[in-house]
């Protein structure tokens, strides 16, 4: 409710009920979700591995650029010597075909740059896509037209054919984690925009939008006070969906060779390199793509989960764990 409201209310000796805390019935609606659950301790304990990268590694003794020649036997073509692409208790996945790199050092490394990027990506694209949609939604209707027909070319454009433009153009000696995040989220705002502008003009028709209108406060404080809490929930749904996406398009960008580049490690620019390795070496495949698929799977699942949990009236699109006749029985 409004403070404008809750002023002209006040006058009258209405007294309002208490709120229900918001936060509370979130979560409670959240661990109703049993896979939503599960999906969220796996995305805590991969960005927990990310961000001890450097300690993990020390403990190993290794490092993700170091080269270990010793350890493949180039009369093969560079395969790694020893059991399944030699684990060892010094190197507790194998080293990598060719270089002779740690995999483990690499595999959790590239786990700091494929999540950073994709968070970092759509924190630009919320910002982007709040502030757009949040003008065309409030603005007059040339505003409004001007800002729509923009977002409708941002969406209608190719995203990998407009991010490989892009980042061909660009100096070699631009960090290029930092340049795939921003990227990505300079040519897929768009939908975020929409999603925003939607909800805009929904909300400014209700009571408590009209009564701030009403007692003269400015269309900045309007937003501020009374349309971006409403707008949190969609927001943050929308964004829990589009983490997983931008982590599949940062590997598509480095499997395609314009996205992180050697010796950075990534799990995209792995799998560029072990697709003539599946055979030889299967490892060297099978650990990054597994990796990707298992976070990009439980971002999509907690994703889902935050979206019910956010909007009960919405039905989750999983069948398995989700909790709803517990839910319904709390």
């Amino acid at each position: 409710m409004s403070e404008a409201l809750l002023a002209s209310e006040a006058g009258t000796g209405a007294q309002a009920p208490a709120p229900t805390s918001g936060a509370r019935q979130f979560w409670r609606r959240l661990r109703a979700q049993r896979a939503a659950l599960v999906a969220a301790s796996v995305v805590a304990l991969l960005v927990l591995v990310a961000l001890a990268a450097p300690l993990l590694t020390a403990i190993e003794g290794q490092d993700p650029s170091t080269y270990h020649p010793d350890l493949i036997d180039s009369g093969r073509g560079g395969v790694p010597i020893g059991s399944f692409g030699g684990i060892s208790a010094e190197h507790w996945l194998g080293v990598e075909p060719q270089t002779g790199r740690d995999l483990f050092a690499r595999l959790v490394h590239g786990a700091r740059v494929s999540l950073g990027v994709a968070l970092a990506a759509t924190l630009v694209q919320v910002l982007l896509g709040v502030g757009v949609g949040l003008a065309a939604g409030l603005g007059n209707r040339l505003v409004d037209q001007v800002l729509s027909r923009a977002t409708d070319v941002i969406v209608a454009m190719p995203l990998m054919v407009l991010s490989l433009a892009l980042m061909a153009i660009v100096p070699s000696g631009f960090p290029r984690p930092v340049l795939v995040a921003l990227v990505i989220g300079l040519v897929a705002w768009g939908s975020t925009a929409k999603i925003v502008r939607a909800q805009t003009i929904t909300l400014k028709e209700l009571d408590y939008v009209a009564a701030a209108r009403l007692s003269g406060w400015s269309t900045w404080r309007i937003a501020r006070r009374e349309l971006l809490p409403g707008l949190a929930a969609p927001v943050i749904t929308y964004a829990a969906l589009l983490v997983p996406m931008n982590i599949t398009v940062e590997a598509a960008l480095s499997f395609l060779g314009v996205g992180v580049k050697p010796p950075t490690a990534s799990w995209g620019q792995m799998l560029t390199s072990a697709d003539i390795w599946y055979q030889a070496a299967p490892q060297y495949l099978l650990l990054p793509a597994g990796a990707l698929f298992v976070t990009v799977l439980a971002l999509t699942v907690l994703g889902d989960g935050v979206r019910t949990a956010l909007d009960p009236r919405a039905a989750s699109r999983l069948r398995i764990g989700t909790g709803r006749k517990r839910e319904g029985k709390a």
